[in-house]
């Protein structure tokens, strides 16, 4: 049980490091496998095609990124604090892959969106699901600021989504630029959406 559990998540490292930094569409089993240290036929024993085990890698991405995100949305601090806690440690958690590797990585649902939404239904719509997810999580905050009368948006819903966005979009141009201080306008351009006081 341990083995295979344990080959199961060498191919999940090995396909997650490889999509990060090259895509998924060039990728092939047999490269997957061989960065993963394990027989092509572990492959096929853990997943049906290299469609599941995207959906696979993004699925373990989310419950990690998730739980960073619950960590902070839902602390203690007022709610554009932890907010621009969100923006800060999305920063530095790509400061810190491009300390290690010499590139942005950006963001892997948003790289996947970008090559993938087109070509594959199940994937397209694990990340709408996820991207939803995300507006959520930053709903309930801008919900909970516009209450206390921290910002003025009249929809959340829209604002949130402009929101998470905008975090999207700074970590793309981060990744093309190959510079983190590309996220640095992150925070006032959040406040401007939101129409904070």
């Amino acid at each position: 049980m341990g083995r295979t559990s344990d080959a199961r998540q060498k191919i999940l490292g090995a396909a997650r490091s490889l999509i990060e930094g090259r895509g998924y569409s060039a990728l092939g089993v047999a490269e997957i496998c061989k960065a993963a240290g394990v027989p092509k036929g572990s492959f096929y024993y853990f997943f049906e095609s290299k469609e599941s085990l995207a959906l696979a890698v993004v699925d373990e991405h989310w419950a990690a990124q998730r739980r960073d995100w619950a960590r902070v949305l839902d602390g203690d601090g007022e709610p554009l604090q932890r907010l621009r806690q969100l923006f800060e440690e999305t920063q530095a958690g790509q400061r810190a892959v491009q300390e290690g590797c010499g590139t942005v990585s950006g963001c892997l649902f948003g790289n996947l969106t970008l090559e993938l939404s087109n070509q594959t239904e199940a994937v397209r719509r694990r990340l709408q699901e996820i991207f939803d997810a995300q507006v959520d999580m930053v709903q309930t905050v801008v919900t909970e600021a516009r209450e206390r009368g921290d910002v003025t948006v009249p929809d959340t819903r829209q604002a949130a989504r402009a929101v998470v966005a905008q975090l999207e979009g700074q970590v793309m141009f981060a990744k093309l630029y190959n510079s983190t201080e590309r996220m640095s306008p992150l925070w006032d351009n959040c406040l401007a959406l939101l129409g904070a006081r």
